[in-house]
């Protein structure tokens, strides 16, 4: 291998693919990255066995990539990216010395580090999926940041760690839950293509830091086993969570008694000045309602309490109701709006928040149990 390049774009290229890499993998060859250089463009690839990021760059006036010679190494990633971000210069001159052994240079500045051997990498399966989706970035975007966070970070039902992506009917529903919360956003979505698959929330955070901009789309390939995210230039490839995504719609409420309308901002700040009082290392806020006035308190005995008077519409007989405000407000942050609706049934029941300006998109929370 004998080339030259940007270093921007070289850097740049190697941090996005790093972003697969688990540095303390029990397989050495995962720690690296594994560059080919070959027919006028180079391809990066990084892994850790779940998610594989996989950038092709090809020769071009901005990458400045100046193919001399081809050839593959495997360098581990966080020296490689060490040393391309400590060369001050525009452009960087990467070369086989001798079997392992790179060259990295630039202006006066000279490296040479032992890599591992190109061969030792694993094969991994890039071949697309049959069945696939065209999404609008922002689309895409607005999935992730509006349901990965309700996901659960406990692995004793590993199904519950993404978020089920559903297409059947023209209607594509993206489903995450924790056992005590819900998010769910549903779209109108034509294809003659179906799908019921659950993606590690991980992997769609993965993808939402690494390849979603301002505009574009994405091509998604899908299926039993693994899902693939597609860009113009960029590759990000996740195995599928196994088992049947628990049906939900159960769940949801279809009637409800009472009715709460309010600033969404309002409602997050008055749960947010209240967040340092907690009991059992969580924050319980009592919400008391009626047609006179509508109250959020936060107590507990080792710390002390709080008292907030919100403006808001209220529906039907009064409320006391309690809830993890840390869950509330997650979920009124990811809806869109300036106003939340938020609809209960009773005081033990689950209740559900959206936005007329926002129709996409609901977030169930279940009550908490208290003892005032």
């Amino acid at each position: 291998m004998n080339l030259t390049i940007s270093k921007t774009e070289f850097y740049n290229t190697l941090q996005l693919v790093s972003r697969a890499i688990s540095p303390n993998s029990p397989q050495t060859s995962l720690r690296g990255l594994k560059i080919d250089v070959k027919d006028k463009s180079m391809v990066v690839t990084g892994s850790d066995a779940d998610i594989s990021i996989q950038r092709t760059i090809t020769s071009n006036d901005k990458n400045k990539l100046n193919i001399l010679e081809e050839g593959s190494i495997l360098i581990e990633s966080k020296y490689l990216l060490e040393i391309v971000r400590k060369i001050d210069s525009e452009e960087i001159h990467v070369e086989i010395i001798d079997g392992s052994l790179t060259k990295f240079s630039g202006n006066s500045a000279v490296f040479k580090i032992n890599g591992m051997n190109p061969h030792d990498y694993p094969t991994i399966d890039f071949s697309k999926p049959a069945n696939s989706v065209v999404i609008s970035s922002n689309i895409m975007s607005d999935i992730i940041e509006q349901t990965t966070f309700a996901t659960s970070i406990k692995e004793t039902k590993p199904v519950l760690t993404g978020v089920n992506f559903h297409l059947s009917d023209n209607t594509l529903c993206c489903t995450a839950t924790d056992s005590y919360r819900l998010a769910k956003k549903t779209i109108p979505f034509t294809s003659s293509d179906s799908f019921n698959v659950t993606i590690p929330s991980k992997s769609l955070n993965e993808v939402k830091s690494t390849m979603i901009g301002d505009e574009g789309e994405i091509q998604i390939y899908l299926n039993d086993k693994k899902a693939q995210f597609v860009n113009e230039d960029m590759i990000l490839q996740t195995r599928l969570l196994d088992g049947g995504y628990p049906e939900t719609d159960r769940l949801i409420p279809k009637e409800f008694k009472y009715t709460l309308e309010i600033s969404r901002s309002d409602l997050i700040h008055a749960i947010d000045r209240t967040t340092f009082i907690k009991t059992d290392n969580m924050t319980i806020n009592r919400l008391q309602c009626s047609t006179d006035e509508i109250v959020l308190t936060n107590k507990s005995q080792e710390i002390g309490e709080s008292h907030e008077t919100l403006v808001g519409t209220f529906t039907g007989e009064p409320l006391d109701i309690s809830f993890s405000g840390n869950y509330v407000m997650e979920a009124a942050r990811s809806i869109r709006g300036d106003k939340l609706k938020i609809e209960f049934v009773g005081e033990m029941r689950p209740f559900i928040l959206s936005s007329e300006e926002d129709p996409t998109i609901l977030q169930l929370v279940l009550p908490v149990r208290t003892y005032n």
